[in-house]
């Protein structure tokens, strides 16, 4: 059995390093934290910022939840771990800026344990992190992905290319037959070669997270922008919405275990739009986010 009490123990100092980076970025915005419990077993520790300096709406929740049977989310591409008792934990965030040209940016790590009497618990870790900008530049899609590759050092090889396609695969919005975002990493299913190398890669995946976005933040915090950029990342902010409420699989197995469903939306933006028949003007700097920057590529070939 994983040391399940290790990994709590991680998770939650993630979740402070990770509140005490983006307040400094920000630097005016602070944390509220919000502690629950869930009725079927176990609870969390939700924090949010809203209206700061620089980040208009972030969440950075830890969970840590029980149950007596698998939900249908988690078994739908695992059929053999229904009715077996569960544990879930992670650390999940989306960060949703306030300055156009600042990107979205999402993480996730987290652990299951599926448990039935007379037989092994089967275990794995899962998670990733993902960049959806609005405007897009290639210095910071590079430097992301030259971020995600690092933090896929603990199990080397091809480790990178397979959860970068995974990513480009997993965040991709069907009925608008586009990706999300320009991608980065996406796992599940983890416990090769041992636990320790799983749990690993886990942790260089948490850990590379703010690597990967500060400098961009720093970046690109004090553009100028005009009403027209805040109109379009209100547009595309809805097509992370959609994203979300319709795919994430995350999204579904809070709701369909009985999470706490304020922790489970926090991932939505505060400000967001939807236009009928919405048109990109070819040329534009808009068309070229979805012509150019959201075509899955090899960023690293442009080193």
């Amino acid at each position: 059995m994983p040391d399940v009490e290790k990994i709590k123990s991680y998770f939650l100092a993630l979740q402070d390093n990770i509140c005490k980076e983006l307040e400094e970025v920000d630097g005016n915005g602070k944390f509220v934290t919000d502690q629950w419990l869930r009725e079927q077993g176990g609870g969390g520790r939700t924090r949010v910022l809203s209206g700061g300096k620089v980040i208009e709406k972030g969440g950075v929740n830890f969970s840590h939840v029980f149950g007596d049977s698998m939900p249908a989310s988690a078994t739908a591409h695992r059929p053999e771990l229904a009715g077996r008792s569960f544990q879930a934990m992670g650390v999940s965030l989306v960060i949703h800026p306030s300055n156009p040209f600042v990107p979205t940016s999402h993480m996730n790590v987290r652990f299951f344990v599926a448990e039935k009497e007379g037989t092994d618990p089967v275990w794995w870790f899962g998670g990733g992190f993902d960049l959806t900008p609005y405007y897009g530049f290639d210095e910071d899609c590079i430097h992301w992905h030259q971020t995600a590759q690092n933090a896929c050092e603990p199990l080397g090889g091809e480790t990178y290319a397979q959860y970068k396609k995974w990513c480009d695969d997993y965040f991709y919005i069907k009925h608008r037959n586009e990706p999300r975002g320009i991608g980065g990493l996406f796992f599940d299913d983890l416990n090769q070669p041992d636990f320790e190398t799983s749990f690993a890669l886990t942790k260089s995946v948490g850990d590379h997270y703010t690597k990967g976005i500060i400098p961009i933040i720093e970046r690109r915090k004090n553009t100028p922008f005009t009403e027209q950029h805040k109109a379009f990342q209100k547009i595309r902010r809805g097509r992370y919405v959609e994203f979300n409420l319709v795919y994430d699989r995350g999204t579904l197995f809070g709701l369909q275990t009985g999470g706490r469903t304020e922790s489970i939306l926090m991932s939505l933006p505060s400000d967001v739009g939807w236009e009928y028949n919405y048109q990109l003007l070819p040329g534009s700097e808009e068309d070229k986010l979805t012509s150019y920057y959201l075509k899955p590529k090899d960023w690293l070939e442009k080193v």
